[in-house]
């Protein structure tokens, strides 16, 4: 038998020998233990708990504040002036923007109909 003979009648077995041979380095090569000096270090978590601890603190202090309405009696509260600006009332326009103008609109001249139809 030929060498081409050979190859062509075996071809599936031979690709089957091969994925395996491959599929094990794969496994193999993926699988090792990781290296003990590794870069990558991690903290610990006390970290982390010096924020949390910060944080419960701050939440405490929060909690025992207590707001009354004595501030409003205050001098100095009754010293502060208002710089706000007055809402002007405008009027109030159609109750549906999008639709046409209606063509015996009360007080429209002929230019203001917009789509009126032309009489002959």
């Amino acid at each position: 038998m030929t060498r081409m003979n050979f190859l062509s009648h075996h071809k599936t077995v031979l690709l089957l020998a091969l994925g395996v041979a491959v599929g094990i380095g794969a496994w193999w090569g993926l699988s090792g233990s990781a290296p003990s000096n590794s870069l990558i270090t991690t903290q610990g978590s006390s970290g982390a708990t010096i924020a949390d601890k910060s944080l419960v603190d701050t939440l405490l202090q929060l909690r025992s504040v207590s707001l009354g309405g004595s501030i409003f009696s205050d001098p100095a509260f009754m010293t502060l002036k208002d710089l706000g600006t007055q809402i002007v009332p405008e009027p109030v326009g159609r109750p549906n923007p999008f639709a046409p103008v209606p063509a015996s609109a009360p007080g429209a001249s002929e230019d203001a109909k917009l789509f009126a139809p032309r009489r002959p």
